[in-house]
């Protein structure tokens, strides 16, 4: 009995396999499982056989690492970073930046002769759908198209991201006060602009524009003091691409890379040292290439850590490139008074 059971088993597995291709197609565990799917589909098992995937994983190398792209939506360019990574023997995983909201993790991106794609759910965007983005590989670059959650179709590039090391001995200059304590004097808006000074303090009353300093830099020493309200939420931009956030998070909350003090959706810090709401509070961050540290409070909470990419709401994507502090307008009431930064020379 055990052994008719058996054969009319088997029988079933072949006639199963053969007729439904696909099924094995999209569950290749199952095809690994049934090693009598592969002898009676070669073509499946010629494809997906360990030393196929290893050939592609090698294939994709030149696309393993991290890009600096940027999405044009409706003549706009938007800055997004993209990294990919091998995992194990030939999984390609990675995380995406869009324009907004943190770095988003990439369960698997498909490659094959060149191009790639892979999706990922919405975050703050409105719809339901999926993001699909496809790219191709040429030469030290990378392009495509991106389908929102909202269905819109945008084309984006990109080119390796630079590794931003630093070799030479760290030499600063003179300390440079950004806010004369009067007036907007050196800075912009971005934006119909809310933000004044009142008593010596540069405020942003309600949400609306973001403020940005007219000077650039590079690498930098950046005393900021700010405060913020109950429930509010704002951030300090470096360069203007990397966020270190600044909200009203809950001593006792968890440290997270999306709360106070975190460089956003990147680096946790390991507290929460934030005063809470309506008490003037410090951040004391260094920056040297893509390496930060942040104190906040007088406690390090961010020490020596790298940076993998923009955060989402930068102003672009070139990360060689010197860029402006830049603080968040756009989610709440914000102060801020002494603002002093010490550049490399």
């Amino acid at each position: 009995m055990y052994k008719k059971f058996l054969v009319l088993s088997l029988g079933s597995l072949l006639t199963f396999t053969v007729a439904n291709p696909l099924y094995a197609v999209a569950n290749p565990l199952y095809a690994i499982a049934n090693p009598l799917y592969a002898a009676v589909n070669p073509l499946y098992a010629a494809d997906h056989s360990p030393a196929a995937r290893l050939k592609n994983a090698a294939a994709a190398k030149d696309l393993i690492g991290r890009w600096d792209i940027t999405m044009d939506e409706n003549g706009k360019a938007v800055p997004s970073w993209l990294e990919v990574k091998l995992s194990g023997y030939s999984t390609l995983t990675g995380y995406f930046v869009g324009g907004s909201g943190s770095a988003r993790p990439i369960a698997k991106v498909i490659f094959k002769d060149g191009k790639f794609s892979f999706t990922i759910p919405p975050q703050w965007e409105k719809g339901d759908q999926d993001f699909v983005i496809e790219g191709e590989l040429t030469g030290d670059e990378i392009h495509g198209t991106l389908v929102t959650s909202e269905g819109k179709k945008h084309n984006w590039k990109g080119v390796k991201a630079p590794y931003l090391y630093r070799t030479a001995p760290v030499v600063w200059a003179k300390p440079i006060a950004l806010f004369n304590g009067k007036d907007l004097t050196g800075w912009k808006a971005l934006g119909e602009n809310q933000w004044i000074v009142k008593n010596g303090v540069l405020t942003s009353p309600h949400s609306g524009a973001n403020l940005i300093s007219d000077q650039k830099f590079t690498d930098f020493k950046l005393h900021v003091e700010f405060k913020y309200q109950k429930g509010s939420n704002s951030g300090v931009y470096l360069r203007g691409r990397y966020e270190v956030q600044i909200e009203d998070s809950p001593k006792e909350a968890h440290p997270s890379s999306v709360l106070f003090s975190g460089v956003y959706g990147f680096l946790a810090p390991n507290q929460i040292a934030a005063l809470g709401p309506d008490q003037w509070q410090t951040y004391d961050i260094t920056l040297i290439g893509r390496m930060v540290t942040v104190v906040a409070n007088g406690k390090t909470v961010i020490s020596n850590q790298e940076i993998p990419g923009i955060t989402g709401g930068a102003l672009d994507s070139k990360e060689a490139e010197a860029g402006p502090i830049y603080f968040q307008g756009d989610h709440g009431p914000i102060e801020f008074r002494k603002i002093v930064i010490t550049p490399i020379k």
